[in-house]
């Protein structure tokens, strides 16, 4: 009760203390002159702390807008800079490519065979492999068939094991089921170059002991089994081991070619007049028959006679 008795008595002694200002106020305008003179630096020193506040959270503002317009932009060059790396791969790609079939295009094919390009679309090479061979992308279609010799810039990559009506497999000359009948570049010594699977070296077979043969030898193809044209680089022999039990050279090669990393591959074919000709057959005319012979002689007496 006294709390509220207390607060009572201040409550009517505020009003009778304003009540009594805003009279004399009224009388004299004392209050009204004063409050002119010292209002505004009142009022001033209550702005500023609030028009500080203010332009601190503007500020703030406009610099959180900037920091998301400048993350915009660096997103949107950092697209526009993954676009343009990948536009130039793309491009450098290409270029490569076409370095790559432009070169192919300037191979010069052994006399009398001819040549198409393809491209590498599958291999199959490794122990895990049958046999090591590649997949191009032309067939039976594009005039491929077996046995037809696939080369590349460097050197002879095989064969073509199987044609299909569009695709063709290639037998490498890294698989031990294939041979090639090759000639010492330097000393012209023979032998028969068979495969021994991909990444062990290739084994040079049936050279004789006396054969000279060099390390560093290139060895070309000699176009004796019919397959193969004469003079193509096939490998270069690495190893040359003599012994005593043996009527052989053990000789061991490398191949020209990396087939693991070819794209593109040459086609080899003959020209149609030299595939015409076959051994055993030509244009030669075949010996007249005994009979027609006997017949011919016979006349030729007959006539003979009738002259004299």
């Amino acid at each position: 009760m006294r709390g509220l008795k207390k607060i009572s008595i201040l409550i009517v002694a505020c009003l009778f203390v304003y009540l009594s200002l805003f009279t004399w106020n009224l009388r004299t305008g004392h209050l009204d002159a004063l409050s002119s003179h010292t209002g505004l630096d009142i009022s001033g020193i209550i702005l500023k702390p609030g028009i500080w506040v203010a332009e601190q959270v503007t500020g703030f503002w406009h610099r959180y807008i900037y920091l998301v317009g400048l993350k915009q932009d660096n997103d949107r060059l950092r697209a526009e800079d993954a676009e343009l790396r990948r536009t130039n791969m793309l491009m450098s790609a290409q270029a490569r490519s076409a370095a790559r079939l432009e070169a192919l295009l300037g191979f010069r094919p052994p006399e009398s065979w001819a040549f198409s390009g393809a491209r590498v679309i599958g291999q199959r090479m490794g122990p895990a492999a049958a046999l090591d061979t590649l997949v191009v992308d032309k067939g039976k279609a594009s005039g491929v068939t077996d046995d037809m010799p696939v080369a590349s810039l460097k050197g002879m990559v095989g064969r073509i094991l199987r044609s299909g009506a569009a695709t063709s497999t290639v037998l490498l000359l890294t698989d031990p089921n294939s041979r090639i009948a090759v000639i010492g570049a330097n000393n012209r010594s023979p032998g028969m170059l068979s495969g021994q699977g991909y990444g062990e070296p290739l084994q040079l077979r049936f050279v004789n002991q006396n054969a000279a043969v060099d390390p560093g030898e290139l060895l070309l193809s000699s176009g004796l089994a019919g397959i193969y044209p004469k003079g193509l680089p096939v490998a270069r022999v690495t190893r040359i081991q003599r012994s005593d039990i043996s009527l052989f050279l053990t000789v061991q090669a490398e191949p020209l070619v990396d087939v693991a990393g070819l794209e593109e591959v040459l086609l080899l074919s003959r020209e149609p007049d030299a595939a015409g000709i076959e051994p055993g057959t030509g244009d030669a005319a075949e010996p007249p028959a005994a009979g027609a012979s006997g017949d011919a002689a016979g006349k030729e007496d007959a006539s003979g006679a009738a002259d004299q």
